[in-house]
């Protein structure tokens, strides 16, 4: 057997390449506001649907829209390789989205399950049949109700900083106590940054200050924060291999969670983790990343997210970078069999997403972990 090498990925960092700039820059997009029955979303979408293959589908988190949560990886060059195979489509939450005007006085904002519910009128608007989710943060758990009300319609998810939990009554307590002395910005950035990313990255912390103070509506911003801090339970339960994973309330979607090391969303990503099904799900656990690492690493996540792809049966092998071919190579000496479950080459492919260190327990039902 070929020993496997450990490859490091180095790293670009396209968008802070000027203080305090935000270049959150669309190209080649149609925007469209589609009517629901929960109300109107703003959606953006990039292409046009390839054949029978899925559409790419983001939601972003608090704080953020399409632009600033997800530009920066999808204008990398690596990731616009994958996308040459998709269209894309960016869903802003309601009043999220540039330059949105604020809600009318008595508007009552929808909950985290209608927000889910709006999804399907956006596909049978767009004619899209089925999609592959990336969700960060509020954007990931709605992706997740949406895809366990409505397995049929998601192939497979991508879901960075999921909190599968209704918010506690402490955490709720401290949300209210820290609203006395903390303004929304400062409660959104603790949200999505730690204590150290706080005070070392200035320049990703500044621009991201800087957007969320000007950039999105403040009113309708909080209007969304409240909807997310009053979100249920999700209600998944890891399935017990053999007995009943037919009838367990869980994902059945292959689903790739990623977080960054550093992040405050570890602790709830790790629990979400463990409610999933372990033949489906990868954790990656990105190494000097925070909150952020569709922003701070995304040459790391777009070459994970091609490996997730490809595991699922789409994007030809031929169209891999070099790195990815001899990683493969390397990886097929391990005896994985031609035509196995994509489990099997979605997890080998994910070990050269970077510098791993992998836990494939393959004799028991674990979740597979990766580190890069």
């Amino acid at each position: 057997m070929d020993e496997l090498q450990d490859v490091q990925l180095t790293e670009i960092k396209p968008l802070l390449t000027n203080k305090n700039a935000r270049n959150f820059q669309d190209f080649d997009c149609q925007e469209h506001d589609i009517e629901t029955p929960q109300g109107v979303l703003h959606v953006t979408m990039r292409g046009t649907p390839k054949g029978n293959r899925p559409v790419i589908l983001t939601y972003h988190d608090i704080g953020l829209n399409h632009k600033s949560c997800f530009n920066t990886l999808f204008n990398f060059e690596d990731m616009q390789e994958i996308t040459h195979h998709f269209a894309v489509v960016h869903v802003d939450a309601p009043g999220q989205q540039e330059a949105a005007p604020p809600f009318p006085t008595g508007y009552v904002y929808p909950t985290m399950d209608q927000l889910a519910e709006m999804l399907p009128s956006v596909l049978t608007h767009l004619k899209v049949n089925s999609v592959i989710g990336i969700g960060v943060g509020a954007g990931a758990y709605i992706l997740t109700r949406f895809a366990l009300n409505n397995p049929s319609l998601v192939e497979g998810l991508v879901l960075i900083n999921v909190d599968p939990c209704a918010e506690g009554w402490m955490d709720w307590a401290a949300s209210k106590l820290s609203g006395w002395t903390s303004n929304l910005v400062d409660i959104v950035m603790a949200h999505h940054f730690s204590t150290n990313e706080l005070t070392e990255n200035q320049e990703l912390i500044q621009t991201y200050r800087l957007h969320i103070a000007q950039d999105i509506n403040q009113e309708n911003l909080g209007l969304f924060c409240a909807s997310y801090s009053s979100r249920r339970d999700l209600e998944m339960e890891r399935p017990i291999l053999g007995l009943n994973e037919d009838t367990v309330n869980t994902l059945i979607c292959s689903s790739l969670l990623v977080v960054g090391d550093t992040s405050p969303a570890v602790e709830a990503v790790v629990e979400c983790n463990s409610r999933l099904n372990p033949s489906k799900t990868t954790l990656l656990k990105m190494a000097d990343c925070g909150g952020l690492p569709q922003v701070v690493q995304p040459g790391k996540l777009a070459e994970a997210f091609k490996y997730f792809v490809q595991g699922m049966g789409y994007i030809p092998t031929a169209s891999m970078t070099r790195l990815a071919r001899s990683r493969t190579q390397s990886s097929s000496s391990m005896g994985s069999p031609e035509g196995s479950h994509t489990r099997n080459l979605n997890n080998s492919q994910l070990e050269g997403a970077g510098s791993t260190t992998a836990l494939d327990n393959q004799t028991r039902p674990q979740t597979m972990e990766v580190s890069c």
